[in-house]
């Protein structure tokens, strides 16, 4: 296993810093730190990995510290960001509304070696990879060991796309952390489209690395590069897969989607609404990941297959790595690939019987038998929510004639008398909720599915509801002015309802812990929007 090793030189940040905020940082362990915070008339702060903030000492930033650290260091680029030559580490400038600077975020930056070792096996498969994830996980750090990795170990010709120098460093030199990679500096973020598209046409690259992939333009760079085959390592702004196909600017990375009116009869057999979502093209990347936190990855080994299926509204599960996993050999990895495609060919023939299922309902007909449930004035929306999430053998249906259940709100049931008159000469047994709610249909739908305690769903639906009860409670401590709120550990499909119940709340929410412990923190205080 290749060991994590952190490689940094603070000598060179701490150089340009003013005695007095140099003597402040003496007692401080600066190991895992990510930033200092230098912000006028208040004391510094230094920031870590785990949220941690600590303070410095009393004594407050003064327009003379400010202009101490900005001599040395070379003048500020448009984006306002400046850097240390033959480092990492960034500094940025917040400034006044006359343009004086006012404040100072210096970055630490690191080499961390080790990171990509749990998926060395996807980088040497020649294929293009995008990575997502939040701010501050590691996106940028694996680019950089991924460019070494594939410069020098591969022996490839890779070219860096560099913005702003986040990459390989500052200074006409780029930083050993990129081995043999070349680097090419943008100026500007609104040029990276352009060095992108010069970077293939004059330096014949087999491997183009960028950082940030944000704009339609730039996605159209990327899938120009694409097409031209030329391998593509890069990163975009989104947290996961299903955001990104949801962004109209960026979805064409992995396809693009289009809504597609269905005929009549197409609709009746698909299960589906008329208007159908459906992905325009072939996927600018390959392969999907996912970086959940600094230690774990979540891979998408065939991103047209695993938009399809979001598309669909089908359940897929990603292959969870973590980042200390054993790595096997370059012969055993080889012996990997081999059947990683076989079985890619095997999963393709059994994909063309299901070639025009187009809805979860025709492909769990081909899977196993399940009820059919027919619905009045009831949320589709939450209704599949608990049937595709929780696998339950059961499907909507359009025609009652065809119904094994009826589930009706109790509140418009009066508008419903044929509807009833119809079941109760079909002798279909008939369950009322009494709101849309996810824990009241999941009741009823307990109910009519009799689960009963003594079955492993019970057990589910049960800690749901109480789940989800707790990030209400938790909800209301954010609004009442918490800083932030953990919750109990949960399983990650139960931890999937809390997040979305957050976010409806306009709030924000990360999962923490590893294994058993990992569990939601709802963050609160100057961290969050609420929408009033």
């Amino acid at each position: 296993m290749d060991k994590i090793q952190f490689h940094n030189d603070l000598r060179r940040l701490i150089e340009i810093l003013p005695p007095k905020i140099v003597e402040a940082l003496k007692p401080y362990n600066l190991d895992d730190a990510i930033e200092l915070v230098l912000d006028l008339g208040r004391v510094g702060e230094i920031r870590y990995s785990d949220g941690k903030t600590v303070f410095l000492g009393e004594k407050i930033i003064e327009d003379d510290d400010i202009e101490y650290i900005t001599s040395k260091i070379q003048p500020f680029t448009s984006d306002n960001r400046s850097g240390i030559p033959g480092t990492l580490h960034r500094i940025s400038a917040i400034r006044n509304r006359q343009g004086k600077v006012v404040g100072l975020t210096c970055r630490i930056g690191r080499v961390v070696t080790g990171t990509i070792a749990c998926i060395k096996d996807i980088v040497l498969q020649n294929k293009s990879i995008l990575f997502l994830g939040r701010p501050g996980v590691g996106k940028t750090t694996k680019l950089r060991e991924i460019s070494r990795l594939v410069a020098d170990d591969l022996g490839k010709r890779v070219v860096v796309v560099d913005t702003s120098n986040e990459i390989a460093g500052d200074g006409d030199t780029p930083h050993p952390a990129i081995g043999r990679a070349r680097r090419m500096q943008v100026t500007q973020p609104i040029y990276q489209k352009d060095i992108m598209i010069e970077a293939v046409e004059n330096h014949t690259p087999e491997v183009i690395v960028v950082d940030e992939i944000g704009t339609e333009e730039e996605a159209q760079a990327a899938r120009t590069i694409a097409e031209r085959g030329v391998m593509l390592i890069a990163t975009a702004h989104g947290n996961t897969l299903d955001n990104l196909i949801k962004n109209p600017t960026l979805s064409d990375l992995v396809g693009g989607v289009s809504s597609v009116t269905l005929g009549d009869d197409e609709a009746k057999r698909r299960g589906s609404q008329k208007t159908v979502l459906e992905r325009e093209k072939q996927p600018t990347f390959d392969i999907v990941i996912e970086i959940i936190d600094r230690n774990t990855l979540a891979v998408y080994k065939n991103t047209a297959e695993a938009v399809d299926y979001i598309l669909r509204g089908w359940p897929i599960r990603p292959e969870i790595r973590k980042v200390d996993q054993v790595y096997d050999s370059k012969e055993k990895i080889e012996e990997n690939i081999q059947k990683e495609k076989i079985k890619e060919e095997e999963e393709t023939l059994a994909s063309q019987k299901l070639k025009f299922s187009f809805s979860r309902q025709e492909y769990v007909k081909q899977v196993k038998d399940f009820k059919k449930i027919y619905i009045y004035a009831v949320s589709r929306t939450v209704l599949d929510k608990v049937l595709e999430r929780l696998n339950l053998q059961a499907e909507v249906t359009r025609n009652i004639e065809e119904a094994d259940i009826v589930i009706v709100h109790k509140a418009f049931a009066k508008g419903g008398t044929k509807i009833l008159s119809i079941a109760n000469d079909y002798k279909l047994p008939i369950y009322y909720v009494r709101s849309n709610s996810m824990p009241q249909v999941q009741k009823v739908v307990k109910e009519a599915l009799h689960i009963t305690d003594s079955e492993t769903l019970q057990g589910y639906y049960d800690d749901a509801e109480r789940a989800l009860d707790e990030v209400k409670s938790a909800i209301q401590k954010i609004l009442e002015g918490a800083d932030k709120v953990e919750l109990h550990p949960q399983n990650q499909q139960i931890r999937k309802l809390q997040h979305e119940l957050v976010e409806q709340h306009n709030l924000s929410s990360e999962s923490v812990g590893e294994g058993t412990e990992r569990r939601l923190r709802i963050v609160g205080g100057s961290d969050f929007k609420h929408a009033g």
